[in-house]
């Protein structure tokens, strides 16, 4: 049977899962009658509420006696280490341009990786039904961009879709098509059918799926030959060992569910059963005369935070899992899925050093291990450091701001005094398009401010350039926080009277502990106040109402955002229903001998 492989790939929000779903019902995939709903591909809980894809996934169609084995990446930099795998599975991708916004950094990102591996572009203007779109222009935005990346002659000749994935056409030209039959026929012309040299059985694992009835399960395509099940195979692994294992089950990929078979061939994109202790990156080949695929190169992580057991006085009343083995266990099985995860011991034996791309893929794991039941307790997030030629050299992100006019320079403003440089700055329509070079460091808590300042308004998407020379001390936040004197449960008397000082992240009612985080002050530095005194009563009658009645609701922060706001001497209390910011050290004193002692060695 023909087989084409195909990845999707595209910046955030520009519509690749709802192409993906188009091609599932142009193929037939559903029952006439059958409910399906949207971003059928988005299954994850935290996918459907984000709105965002953070796994790749699989599905295949049938297309006129062909096979499309279709991958959904994401868009987000923070899971590149996604991207950078599934791609090896493709022959061809798929380019998703938004015709208002062109090609943005993550774009530019995913598009090297697939030209460097020699992939079959297609590109795919998508929302021309959008206001003020200039599909033309971003036409040759993404030639100029192809052409920056050294493409060569032959993918500088690709081929060009457009459309509106949510009114389901897409044609070669301006013109509304019925559905996205021109597409799916441009798929089967534009995309090579994998090539299979001749030789011994090899297939190397790109990533890994968990069933609880069959254990780990490894994906990937047969790059030659073919595998069949109870089959002796030799697992090659990265740091040189090689283990003989038998195949128990063959599985491929069948509309978005998988179908058991006996024999897989070159080419296709199969799920194999019963092969243990194996990584992503491994090859499985011959028995008797194995030969390993060159391992998979993800590039390195630009953060780190300090993962630690809750030692807060709450522990243990909210989560299952509580204890330093079970989040060594949990971290350790993430970094085997993960690829652009690592995690070291640190020099305290109940805290864990965890590195990644950024503050999305940090907190993407941690809200996952707070849904499982997890309490753990987690610092400020750092940028990693590295010495290059002698000097000390930190990470530079490419900022990419698109704001109204009108809020154009607070932006400026705002990247400026976080050490940023302004490289490029044009008009798109009404829009202002921005571009900055900035220390990774400075992007953090960025986010939170440039909304504010720009009523909700700037779109922001950064991407990793270089480790460049370190810029130097970076303002943190300018207010300082209200931290309770000691436990007990606030209540509203004390909180009328403590409106003055700051805003509240607490309501009336709540349990809080000694050194929690109750509040942000109206000045820098902080203030320690008692949020849980109660009104005394007498037996006189009170005049006028309760002024409990007038307070401010408390502010809502996500975890993310609690993550950017934290500074060095503070950590975040995630359990599974709560999310509390405390400092390190909850005793005043303490803290006050503590800063002294670092003044001094500094």
């Amino acid at each position: 049977m023909n087989i084409r492989n195909i990845a999707i790939i595209a910046h955030v929000d520009h519509g690749k899962t709802t192409l993906v779903d188009k091609i599932l019902h142009q193929a037939n995939v559903f029952r006439a009658n059958q409910e399906s709903g949207e971003l059928i591909m988005d299954s994850n809980d935290l996918e459907r509420e984000r709105g965002i894809t953070i796994f790749s996934k699989n599905a295949s169609v049938e297309y006129k006696g062909t096979k499309i084995n279709v991958i959904d990446t994401p868009g987000h930099a923070d899971f590149g280490g996604e991207v950078e795998r599934v791609l090896k599975m493709a022959d061809g991708v798929i380019l998703l341009v938004d015709a208002f916004e062109g090609p943005m950094p993550q774009t530019r990102f995913v598009l090297q990786k697939a030209l460097q591996l020699n992939l079959k572009p297609i590109v795919v203007i998508n929302k021309v039904d959008k206001a003020n779109c200039r599909p033309d222009e971003v036409h040759d935005a993404v030639f100029e961009l192809f052409f920056n990346l050294d493409a060569t002659e032959e993918q500088l000749n690709f081929p060009t879709f457009y459309g509106s994935g949510k009114n389901g056409w897409f044609n070669s030209s301006l013109e509304q098509s019925e559905d996205i039959t021109p597409l799916m026929d441009g798929i089967l012309e534009f995309v090579p059918e994998p090539k299979t040299p001749d030789g011994n059985l090899q297939m190397q694992i790109t990533s890994l799926d968990y069933s609880s009835f069959l254990g780990r399960i490894a994906v990937g395509k047969v790059a030659r030959a073919s595998i069949e099940e109870n089959q002796w195979i030799m697992l090659m692994q990265a740091d040189g060992t090689n283990k003989k294992q038998k195949v128990r089950e063959l599985y491929i990929f069948e509309a978005l569910g998988k179908r058991r078979v006996t024999k897989v061939f070159a080419g296709d994109i199969c799920a194999v059963v019963g092969i243990e202790d194996f990584n992503i990156g491994d090859t499985i080949a011959d028995a008797e005369e194995p030969e390993a695929l060159p391992v998979i190169s993800v590039d390195e992580p630009t953060m780190n935070m300090l993962f630690g057991i809750n030692n807060s006085p709450f522990y243990g009343k909210d989560g299952k899992f509580v204890t330093s083995r079970h989040l060594r266990d949990r971290l350790m099985k993430e970094t085997e899925k993960n690829l652009a995860l690592r995690v070291t011991d640190s020099e305290n034996a109940d805290s864990f050093m965890v590195y990644g791309r950024g503050i999305l893929h940090l907190g993407i794991l941690i809200e996952t291990m707070r849904r499982e039941g997890y309490e753990l307790t987690v610092g400020q997030p750092q940028v990693i450091v590295k010495m290059v030629d002698g000097k000390k050299c930190e990470p530079y992100e490419i900022l990419v701001v698109d704001v109204p006019q009108d809020f154009a320079s607070k932006v400026i403003d705002l990247v400026t005094r976080r050490k940023g440089e302004m490289m490029i700055m044009e008009t798109k329509g009404e829009m202002q398009h921005l571009e900055f070079e900035i220390p990774a460091r400075g992007l953090i808590g960025l986010r939170t401010q440039m909304l504010t300042a720009t009523a909700g308004e700037a779109v922001m998407a950064h991407r990793f350039n270089d480790y460049k020379p370190w810029k130097g001390a970076i303002p943190g936040r300018n207010n300082g926080v209200l931290i309770a004197k000691e436990a007990g449960t606030t209540t509203g008397y004390s909180l009328d009277k403590l409106q003055d000082r700051g805003s509240f992240f607490v309501d009336p009612g709540e349990e809080v502990y000694k050194g929690m985080i109750i509040g942000e002050t109206n000045k820098p530095g902080d203030l320690v106040v008692n949020p849980n005194e109660g009104k005394k009563l007498t037996n006189m009658r009170a005049s006028g109402t309760d002024g409990a009645a007038n307070i401010a609701p408390k502010i809502l922060m996500t975890l993310e955002e609690c993550m950017e706001y934290i500074q060095h001497d503070e950590c975040i209390e995630v359990t599974p229903n709560f999310i509390r910011m405390r400092k390190t050290i909850l005793d005043e004193e303490e803290r006050k001998r503590s800063a002294k002692g670092m003044k001094a060695e500094a």
